[in-house]
């Protein structure tokens, strides 16, 4: 069976509503994508840190309830767990305020099997924070070196303009690495200051990794591919609670296709069809939908249970 690996950071949100705290939930980039896989479920794996707290320890006890290993999240008695404060507006959408105490951070941990067909999934500032780079970098390395597939969400945000000059070679490693890009309008804006997804691929994505998927808010999901492969999907308007973690299901929607329709790093290599495109792109618009429809920053356990007896009926 293939597995999926995801490495990132590891945080609880606490999801404020008119300025009244509504929810807190164990959250972080990657770590949403994963629990919703687990909740599908696929075999995964989580990679990353906590610390030896109240908040840490529900955060590696939410992954295993979900059916996530979360026997390689290190936990670090001197440090406290990291805490995100989203601020919901009329739209939903999040403004984002993070208190991070890791006086420590080293990301020491053992490397989980990795076999020719699994996806590896990364992306955010901890994809490319310099300090904990070197043992990031090794694991992607390694693992690309077994025959896994990455799948790179930048997910880089306005609040880490300042840190772009200084980590840019890191991202540009991350996209040759890649075999799947994606990130938004928004993330691109930032580090490129460009927003037309054709301008964006062009000029600086395409050099690195052929394939390629920009999405807009509500706008088209814009998809480049190897061999030339290009088109655009709209977005079914959907009732909306709160987007937190809808670019995040996206990507697990999008690497659940993937393990679902059999497709493969060989696959991706020789180009995709669009049969195999609109399978995958078509499961990740149903998880960020999913996601969007409750203040939870994942699907909801019926939905992933429903995408389970899919998987296992096919």
């Amino acid at each position: 069976m293939r597995k999926v690996i995801g490495i990132g950071e590891t945080v609880l949100d606490i999801i404020f509503k008119d300025n009244q705290p509504i929810g807190a939930v164990p959250g972080g980039s990657v770590f949403n994508g994963v629990i919703s896989l687990g909740r599908a479920g696929v075999d995964a794996t989580f990679i990353s840190e906590a610390g030896n707290d109240r908040v840490g320890r529900r955060i590696t006890g939410f992954l295993r309830e979900n059916g996530v290993n979360a026997d390689n999240v290190s936990i670090y008695p001197d440090s406290k767990s990291p805490i995100s404060l989203a601020f919901l507006d009329e739209a939903n959408n999040a403004e984002y305020i993070f208190y991070k105490d890791h006086p420590h951070d080293q990301l020491d941990f053992a490397y989980p099997d990795v076999a020719e067909g699994d996806v590896v999934m990364f992306g955010s500032f901890y994809a490319v924070n310099p300090v904990i780079r070197p043992q990031v970098v090794a694991f992607l390395e390694y693992a690309r070196s077994r025959g896994a597939i990455l799948y790179y969400d930048v997910n880089f945000r306005e609040t880490h303009r300042t840190d772009l000059i200084r980590v840019t070679p890191n991202i540009l490693e991350n996209l040759e690495l890649a075999d799947i890009v994606r990130g938004s309008t928004e993330d691109f804006g930032v580090m490129f200051r460009k927003t037309d997804p054709d301008a964006i691929y062009r000029s600086e994505v395409s050099f690195y990794c052929r394939n390629f998927i920009c999405t807009q808010g509500s706008g088209p999901v814009a998809v480049r591919g190897e061999g030339g492969f290009a088109k655009d999907y709209p977005v079914e308007p959907t009732d909306t609670v709160s987007t937190i973690g809808a670019g995040d299901n996206f990507n697990a929607g999008l690497v659940y296709g993937m393990l679902r329709h059999g497709i493969t790093r060989a696959d991706i290599a020789r180009g995709l069809s669009q049969a195999q495109w609109d399978s995958m792109v078509g499961c990740a618009q149903l998880f960020a939908a999913d996601c969007c429809r409750s203040i939870g920053n994942s699907i909801d356990p019926a939905f992933g249970a429903a995408m389970k007896a899919a998987m296992a009926g096919e």
